[in-house]
């Protein structure tokens, strides 16, 4: 999100609040106080364990390695914005109740295994893992639990909308197409599962709220209505490798606009008629989650869910109030900066309105999104050791997806710009939406992940959303650092975005827990914010109709901040902002208690080695002298 070259040179890294302090608890100071010999011993008795694995750890790595092959197998075909899900396949995953039931069953019986391994003797990096894998297995398992297969989408993304990531990723043999092919025969059945669902969700009152489903049907449309060449699904055959024989190429075209024909045009029929005449009409009124039936369990499991943090929805709405009155402040003060002369809903209308602060075409913000990357480049390795050997492009949001979608989505291989309404698309919020989604945010993060061999591929390639929203966040922050925000407007823009992460804090347990209504919910990101109107009520409705999830982002950096600044007031002038951010990055995806931890051994490790570093001098200068 919005970045910029501020007043001073570093941000100084904000304190905690009395809120914070007593929702989150103060960090522990063992490991900050630990002698050097105490760190070097521990580390000394870590490598030996890891040199000889205990049968707990031999055990522990064939529990998650035979679940993640299972897990693989079980969404073989899936595929959303981070890339496939499961394994390739010439399916679709099986979505019924029953299959449901025994993933539930599954799940259960994992850690019910898990719990079985003594944690105690679980040493380095096999004890990370034990924690991760919990979480990823609790939440999985939570999810099976209160049955949100029977929610199978939400104002941000859907199961239909999914097979379009699928069809826009490259194909490179005949292998390939010929999986697609059958994912494309067996949407059929993948949708008569999903309905299914729906229908049961429906009678219960578990639904998306109706107010967020407006104009949700219009990519399903947009796939009924295309001509062949046009329709997203048939995009793979557009252009084929040139390598590939042309009486192969017109065969497999042949069959995709049968299948197409035959199966999935008739599919997304029924899908449409149902949405229309059965999900639009029936969907809840209410806004609340905690308005469903298990509503309150279900809120407190997304919460643990997508912070990672045992922390009630009443602390996360107070941590969110102090910390928008902070933020507020130093909105104030920038507005001085600027010169202008009036108050501050004055300035927000001037922000929104005045042609100069937005693009004139889709290519202009597609441009300045690449310039703006392409001067991270030039600083980043002043911040980050260790670089992804991926590089990501930057390419507009699909058209089917781009009227309800972000301003921006950052992934491995690419980060997406919405072009769409582009008077809604300030040049100011720019350099912080390109910070958050591309490097050092989100590309950078998920690139680092899945090439680090050395960890087990359920850290190298699942999202923990407080960590990874966290660090994206930050980063945002550190492009202060970096020189990213040039003028008062551009930090500005960096403050509207944190602004906006800290009153998801507030909007979210005010809709989901206090009772909020939508127009209290646009108010307050309209009243604090500098987004525009048609990011308010998208950002609104996403929050509306995604619980929990909008938490993970503030939370996760004020995780990231307070364990940079434990590290900088322990270390002084040891501290190494660069390989404090390697070792950050070397977790792949960890709940937010586990990094902590992390940092806490980093500041013994590096107390260490500055030890050792002065004695060397120490040593050479002794020798040098006699």
């Amino acid at each position: 999100m919005p970045s910029i070259r501020s007043v001073s040179v570093r941000a100084p890294l904000a304190a905690l609040s009395v809120a914070v302090l007593m929702a989150l608890g103060a960090m522990p100071a063992a490991a900050a106080q630990a002698a050097p010999a105490q760190a070097t011993a521990a580390s000394t008795a870590d490598n030996t364990a890891q040199a000889a694995p205990s049968a707990a750890a031999a055990r522990f790595t064939a529990l998650y390695t035979r679940e993640w092959k299972w897990r693989q197998a079980q969404f073989a075909g899936g595929d959303d914005e981070d890339g496939p899900q499961g394994q390739p396949a010439a399916r679709l995953p099986k979505v019924d109740p029953a299959t449901q039931a025994m993933r539930e069953r599954y799940w259960a019986q994992v850690l019910k295994e898990l719990d079985a391994i003594d944690a105690a003797k679980l040493a380095g990096e096999d004890a990370v893992n034990a924690e991760v894998f919990r979480q990823q297995v609790q939440s999985l398992l939570a999810n099976q639990r209160v049955r949100q297969y029977e929610m199978p989408f939400n104002s941000d993304s859907a199961f239909w909308t999914n097979l379009g990531f699928t069809a826009r990723r490259p194909i490179r043999d005949v292998e390939g197409y010929e999986r697609y092919l059958g994912q494309l025969r067996d949407i059929p059945r993948y949708f008569d599962e999903q309905i299914a669902n729906m229908r049961v969700g429906l009678k219960r009152g578990f639904s998306v709220p109706r107010v967020t489903l407006k104009g949700r049907d219009v990519s399903i449309k947009e796939v009924i209505d295309a001509k062949l060449e046009d329709n997203l699904l048939y995009t793979p055959f557009v252009k084929m490798p040139a390598n590939m024989p042309a009486a192969e190429q017109a065969r497999l075209r042949a069959e995709a606009a049968k299948a197409i024909d035959a199966s999935v045009l008739p599919a997304y029929r029924k899908l449409l008629k149902f949405i229309q005449d059965e999900y639009m009409q029936q969907a809840r009124t209410t806004l609340a989650a905690e308005k469903m039936p298990g509503g309150e369990d279900y809120y407190r499991a997304k919460i643990r869910e997508f912070t990672t943090l045992d922390l009630t929805p009443q602390q996360i709405h107070a941590i969110g109030l102090e910390e928008v009155a902070k933020i507020r402040a130093q909105m104030e003060q920038t507005i001085v900066k600027t010169g202008f002369k009036g108050t501050f809903p004055e300035f927000l209308h001037y922000l929104r309105t005045d042609p100069k602060f937005y693009p004139k075409s889709g290519e202009e913000l597609l441009m300045r999104a690449s310039w703006l990357a392409k001067r991270v480049d030039g600083e980043i390795g002043n911040y980050i050791g260790l670089l992804p050997r991926q590089r990501f492009a930057i390419k507009p949001v699909p058209a089917d997806l781009a009227p309800f979608y972000t301003a921006g989505r950052g992934g491995r291989d690419v980060y997406l710009v919405n072009t769409y309404d582009l008077p809604s698309r300030p040049l100011f919020n720019l350099p912080a939406l390109t910070l958050h989604e591309s490097a050092p945010g989100h590309s950078l993060q998920q690139s680092l992940a899945a090439e680090h061999e050395g960890l087990p591929d359920f850290r190298r390639y699942t999202y923990i959303s407080a960590y990874g929203e966290g660090w994206a966040l930050y980063t945002e922050k550190l492009g202060i650092e970096m020189g990213m925000y040039d003028t008062p407007y551009d930090y500005f823009g960096y403050l509207t975005y944190q602004m906006w992460r800290a009153s998801r804090l507030v909007v979210d347990t005010g809709v989901h827990h206090l009772g909020w209504t939508r127009e209290q919910a646009l108010a307050f990101l309209r009243d604090n914010t500098a987004l525009s109107e048609h990011e308010v009520e998208t950002e609104v409705d996403r929050y509306i109709g995604w619980p929990g999830q909008a938490l993970s982002y503030y939370l996760g950096q004020m995780s990231i901040e307070r364990s940079r600044a434990k590290a900088e007031q322990a270390l002084g002038a040891d501290f190494d902002i660069r390989a404090f951010h390697d070792a950050v990055l070397a977790l792949g995806s960890v709940p937010l208690p586990v990094l902590e931890r992390r940092v806490d051994r980093f500041i013994d490790e590096s107390r260490v080695k500055a030890a050792e570093k002065r004695q060397k001098a120490a040593a050479k200068k002794a020798a040098e002298a006699g």
